[in-house]
């Protein structure tokens, strides 16, 4: 087993590979042992399959940046033949008949995957604790959130089980996670990686697939790996005119930053740790020559909200149509009260609701585009507030209850409309959407953002703050992110129990 395994990055690794100073088996054997001490307690990982691990690290690897690297998959878009998929719910019985389109190019990338990291249902909800497979613990701190929905690939990577790990973005999902557990996720732009071959996009273009990693280098080069034109996909951007590795390697030219302080979801409040952080690293950014100035996004926040809620409903009716028609009512049980009824809103809806939800989309879009042509950058918490304890974000017990009711009393009237108007659903969603203010806004105009971690709590816990740049300009990000992590100002707390 290589001792010095947690001390090196993905590319640090693969290095010593290429250099014949360690091998793929050693490494797989070093990430497969500190998964057996830590899993039990922080329930990351979900699915092994250690041997396949062990016979690819054997027959060997393809020869790429990341070859020999142990790693995991998020268990939720990330098709990977041969293996089961749950999407973090019970009702799902389906073992992989094909490799998604972004699995191929990590295959390629040289990464050797020995399982699937834990997520809430269909990656609703802003936390990791599913039914199916119960929760994920913070890796700083038991009983507290890993965030959502990439939580449980991000507690792996944070407390060093594996270097990097596949993550996807549909609010937040990549960000949120990297944000309360101390590592570096970036949502690449709308349509950069693959999609397919199963879908063109996900809920209308907010969600993107990556990785969550420790370093701007690991995420910049799998950037290099899995981005490009796929077939069939509805958006083709043209490739960067240097590669995103080169980018995270030098310093950007003087930029200016806006300042983004309020969230876009009502009644929000942001910690003080959390503006502290925001404040220093304001502060650092203009020692570096860069101006940071305050500037907000010219959005109407109560419709801002809406408009996402309506699209994600549309999107899941269609999830658990699907669901219904593959296996049968009798699984359509098995969802989580909350799925079930953002489901039901969804087939409440008409598809001119979905058209001015999108419209809606259009307006934050075009209204984030004017404040960047101004700046060139937005600066923002990741996340209003560190993590919190399990049983927080997830409906209680009444709460799920109201909405077994309101699913019953739907099949006799219009529910879910009703629960619109009556200010039921604002309500029942603030907790999670209040935690998604800074977030939501990359998913619903497109545009690259990454989390950084820069900062910790009194508590012990990761704050990350937020980049988002111009669309397809996730060069900028990762040059200024790298230039950052350069300098030292990463808070990068050692995860050794």
């Amino acid at each position: 087993m290589f001792k010095e395994y947690t001390q090196y990055d993905a590319i640090g690794l693969a290095g010593l590979v290429k250099s014949g100073e360690v091998s793929a088996k050693e490494l797989l054997e070093s990430a497969i042992a500190r998964a057996n001490k830590l899993n039990p307690k922080m329930n990351a990982i979900i699915h092994r399959f250690d041997e396949r691990a062990y016979t690819a690290a054997q027959r060997g690897l393809p020869d790429g940046v990341f070859t020999g690297v142990p790693f995991l998959l998020k268990d939720l878009s990330f098709h990977f033949e041969g293996e089961p998929i749950t999407m973090g719910s019970r009702s799902i019985e389906v073992t992989s008949d094909h490799d998604s389109e972004i699995v191929k190019r990590m295959k390629a990338s040289g990464v050797n995957t020995f399982g699937k990291t834990n997520t809430p249902e269909f990656g609703l909800i802003i936390t990791t604790e599913p039914k199916a497979h119960g929760a994920t613990h913070n890796p700083f701190k038991k009983g507290y959130s890993s965030g959502g929905s990439s939580g449980g690939s991000a507690a792996a990577v944070a407390s060093g089980i594996v270097p990097m790990a596949g993550a996807g973005d549909g609010g937040g999902s990549i960000r949120f996670p990297a944000a309360w557990c101390g590592a570096v996720g970036l949502k690449p732009s709308r349509g950069r990686n693959p999609f397919g071959p199963d879908f063109g996009e996900g809920w209308d273009g907010a969600a993107a697939d990556h990785v969550i990693t420790r370093t701007v280098r690991d995420t910049a080069a799998m950037l290099d790996a899995t981005s490009g034109r796929e077939i069939g996909a509805p958006y083709i951007i043209a490739p960067p005119e240097e590669s995103f590795l080169q980018a995270a390697m030098r310093a950007p030219k003087s930029l200016t930053i806006a300042l983004h302080q309020q969230p876009l979801i009502a009644n929000t409040a942001v910690d003080k740790e959390v503006l502290a952080v925001l404040e220093r690293t304001a502060k650092q950014l203009e020692s570096m020559g860069h101006r940071v100035v305050p500037a907000e996004p010219n959005i109407n926040i109560e419709q801002f909200w809406h408009d996402f809620i309506v699209v994600v409903c549309a999107h899941t009716a269609f999830t658990i149509d699907n669901i219904e028609k593959r296996f049968g009512a009798k699984h359509i049980k098995k969802l989580e009260p909350q799925t079930y009824n953002m489901a039901m809103l969804g087939r409440s809806l008409s598809a001119a609701d979905l058209v001015h939800a999108k419209h809606g989309w259009h307006h934050s879009q075009y209204q984030t585009g004017l404040l960047l042509e101004t700046y060139d950058m937005i600066l923002s918490p990741t996340v209003p507030t560190t993590a919190v304890k399990h049983g927080v974000l997830p409906p209680s017990r009444v709460e799920e209850m109201l909405m077994n009711t309101s699913g019953l009393l739907s099949k006799g009237i219009d529910m879910g409309k009703y629960t619109f108007s009556s200010g039921m659903i604002e309500k029942l969603s603030h907790p999670v959407l209040s935690k998604m203010g800074f977030t939501i806004l990359g998913n619903i105009t497109g545009l690259p953002a990454i989390s950084l971690p820069m900062g910790m709590s009194k508590k012990g816990l990761p704050i990350g703050m937020q980049l988002i740049g111009r669309m397809n300009d996730e060069s900028t990000i990762l040059s200024l992110a790298g230039e950052i992590e350069r300098a030292g100002w990463f808070t990068k707390p050692t995860f050794e129990k």
